[in-house]
């Protein structure tokens, strides 16, 4: 089993897959997108869960974020200046607690900085580049779409078919994996460019619903 996999998997207080992934990261960026995305994760329904199962899923959604921002490309007028960090939005309730401030702590991806930031409405976001849209906002997600419209923000969501309906990339749980799902018109249609190493890693996807 390769180091990651086993990282991913020791109990947690022992090795951790977010500190295996920031150890990845700049060396290897691509092999852990392959190997997150093949791992197996004990999850079959949040309530039949246990609670380091649930930790370990989101450690592995931290670690897909961090990495989210190594594989797409933003037009320059998604930064105010050179300077201007990556941000990382968590839209509705936090399920990373502090994983993935620790995660993206004293790094830099192409010399900007990646800081994370919590939002309670949509409204808020403003200088956002990664948004994770918690499944707390699922009866919110056409509101969402409209709001975000026309902005190069990435959105990344868990809720059923979220990547067809409202967003860009998807997070599924199938057979016990966690897999990708990414729709590439949203993605244009928010002016950003997904790398070709990414979109070999996930399932490709086609709107359903219409983003106005």
């Amino acid at each position: 089993m390769p180091l990651l996999a086993r990282l991913a998997f020791a109990p947690r207080g022992m090795a951790n897959p977010l500190f295996a992934a920031r150890a990845a990261v700049s060396a290897r960026g691509l092999a852990l997108i392959a190997v997150v995305a093949a791992l197996s994760i004990p999850v079959t329904g949040l309530s039949a869960t246990p609670p380091g199962a649930v930790a370990q899923e989101y450690d592995l959604k931290a670690a897909f974020l961090f990495n989210f921002a190594q594989f797409v490309e933003w037009p320059t007028d998604a930064f105010d200046e050179a300077s201007t960090p990556i941000t990382i939005g968590v839209l509705g309730d936090d399920p990373f607690g502090a994983s993935l401030d620790a995660l993206v702590s004293g790094e830099t991806i192409r010399s900007r900085r990646l800081l994370v930031r919590r939002y309670r409405s949509v409204e808020q976001v403003h200088a956002c580049h990664i948004l994770f849209v918690s499944s707390s906002e699922a009866s919110q997600l056409d509101h969402i779409a409209r709001a975000l419209a026309h902005r190069s923000i990435l959105t990344v969501g868990e809720t059923k078919n979220f990547a067809a309906h409202a967003g860009i990339i998807g997070f599924e749980l199938a057979k016990r994996r966690l897999r990708l799902q990414i729709n590439p018109a949203a993605a244009a249609a928010a002016r950003l460019t997904i790398s070709s190493k990414l979109l070999r890693q996930a399932r490709i996807v086609k709107p359903s619903g219409r983003r106005e």
